[in-house]
């Protein structure tokens, strides 16, 4: 009997997952614990719109992240920072501040802990890193930190 899960089930599969079960294992175990639907077709018909549904989000959200990716490029994102007299930085600058600067200047949102920074910046200079925006979409941001 081909059944539909409804939930994760260990040895047979995934939620949402078509697969095949004898029929005893589907109506004495799998059904009567709601734990799968029998495959008819309008439940085939209702795994396919949802398959197609997160599909289609997932393309949304890529093509999203492309378009932030591509606006990154033309960006520089300019920190004024104080200093001490021998030219060392008050504190570090961080990913924090950066999106925050990001957000007010640009109007575009990126998640912190989305942007890559080995270690927070502690000199005056021209810095480039890297923004991982989407799982296979990632950016470049130019970041400039200069004097008060």
């Amino acid at each position: 009997m081909k059944v539909i899960l409804t939930q994760d089930v260990k040895g047979q599969g995934k939620k949402d997952q078509l697969i095949e079960v004898s029929d005893g294992y589907a109506r004495n175990f799998l059904l009567p614990r709601k734990l799968a639907i029998p495959a008819d077709n309008q439940s085939m018909t209702e795994l396919k719109n949802k398959e197609a549904s997160r599909q289609h989000k997932i393309d949304t959200e890529r093509a999203a992240a492309q378009e932030i990716a591509r606006k990154l490029t033309a960006i520089v994102v300019k920190i004024k920072v104080g200093s001490s007299a021998d030219g060392r930085l008050y504190g570090s600058v961080t990913t924090k501040e950066i999106a925050e600067r990001l957000e007010k200047d640009f109007g575009i949102t990126v998640d912190k802990r989305k942007i890559t920074l080995s270690d927070p910046i502690k000199a005056y200079g021209s810095y480039t890193l890297d923004v991982r925006l989407y799982t296979d979409v990632a950016g470049k941001i130019n970041v400039v930190v200069a004097e008060q």
